[in-house]
């Protein structure tokens, strides 16, 4: 779906109609939400904006039956608000299941194969930087930053900040950055995947830019690691 979705930002055809039939299979798109934020929420390279994305665009065409017709009258259909919610309450409860488990097995996390795969020993040293300096806070900021977020939150949990803070910090950055990217994609869609269109080659350079610069840092963290 996502590579599908992809696509259909960037072609010039008018309506998103390739589309379509997932606009009206709810059931499986919050399940997909779902997967994918946990999938994402324990470190594996799958961006959740991109996954938030392909949902708030889903969750748009649902909302115009006018311009994406249904397969029949009265079909359900993902419906913003619900995919909003489901989204919110699948990174939040993802993010304490990672800090929970920090809590439980402390610094041995980092000894685990699977883990120490996906952080390296420099990337280790920045977060528990960050933990210290600014305490609490930092469960924000994990948040808001792609690719540090699972071990942020493992060591959040190793430091045994209190549950009830790293419940309110996180789930206050996740109110904020969730569902809003799929609010304003169902509500202002055909204006958003317009400009898309327009600027694309801009879009895709961009986005190039940064798999490039995420590339060089892991493998950069891989060379330090091993000296």
């Amino acid at each position: 779906m996502i590579q599908e979705t992809m696509q259909c930002l960037f072609d010039n055809a008018d309506k998103l109609t390739c589309l379509t039939p997932y606009a009206y299979e709810p059931g499986w798109v919050y399940f997909f939400l779902v997967a994918m934020m946990l999938l994402s929420a324990v470190g594996l390279p799958l961006p959740e904006e991109v996954t938030l994305v392909s949902v708030g665009i889903l969750a748009y065409m649902g909302a115009n039956p006018d311009k994406y017709p249904p397969p029949f009258p009265g079909a359900p259909h993902v419906h913003p608000t619900t995919a909003a919610l489901v989204a919110f309450l699948a990174v939040f409860c993802s993010d304490f299941l990672i800090y929970g488990i920090g809590r439980y097995f402390g610094s041995r996390v980092f000894e685990w194969s699977p883990v120490k795969r996906i952080i390296s020993s420099e990337g280790r040293k920045r977060i528990e930087k960050w933990t210290h300096k600014y305490g609490s806070l930092a469960c924000g900021i994990f948040r808001f930053t792609p690719g540090i977020r699972f071990p942020g939150h493992l060591a959040c949990g190793m430091v045994k900040f209190s549950p009830w803070k790293f419940a309110l910090v996180d789930g206050i950055a996740a109110l904020i950055s969730v569902p809003t990217q799929i609010l304003i994609l169902a509500h202002y869609g055909e204006d958003i995947l317009g400009g898309l269109r327009k600027f694309k080659f801009v879009v895709l350079g961009l986005i190039s830019i940064a798999i490039l610069v995420y590339l060089y840092t892991k493998w950069r963290d891989s060379k330090k690691a091993a000296v």
